[in-house]
Parts: C-alpha cells; structure tokens; sequence
C-alpha cells in the first residue's frame, strides 16, 4: 500500500499497527502521526529490531493493509 495512504488515515490503521506490535503504547501511536520513519524508529526501540528487519516488517505490515 502506498505510505501517503496509510499517513492520510493514521487514525484508521493506527489500530492495526497495534495489533500487529502489541508493545506500541498510545502515546508512541501518537509521535508517529503515519509517518513510516517514527515508526520504524520506534519498533527498533520496542523491539531491537535490525534496520533492515523493520523496513521488512513495515513492508510486509502495509502490503497485508490492502
């Protein structure tokens, strides 16, 4: 799904991104207002996720929103 989709409707697919990453509070929801650069940041935080293994699951977590 194309990113500007996903920053439009935050709100909407916020609930998703915490389903998917249970350990995002709501106020990491919040700081990342759809962008995809915040949340990726704040998933290698939570999770200690590698660069590379973040940008594959944020992929993987858009293509599954269509």
């Amino acid at each position: 799904m194309n990113w500007d989709r996903v920053e439009g409707n935050w709100k909407q697919f916020s609930g998703k991104a915490k389903e998917k990453w249970g350990q995002l509070t709501d106020d990491d929801i919040a700081k990342i207002n759809g962008k995809r650069e915040q949340l990726e940041g704040v998933l290698q935080e939570r999770y200690g996720f590698a660069k590379e293994q973040v940008k594959k699951e944020v992929d993987t977590w858009s293509d599954s929103l269509r």
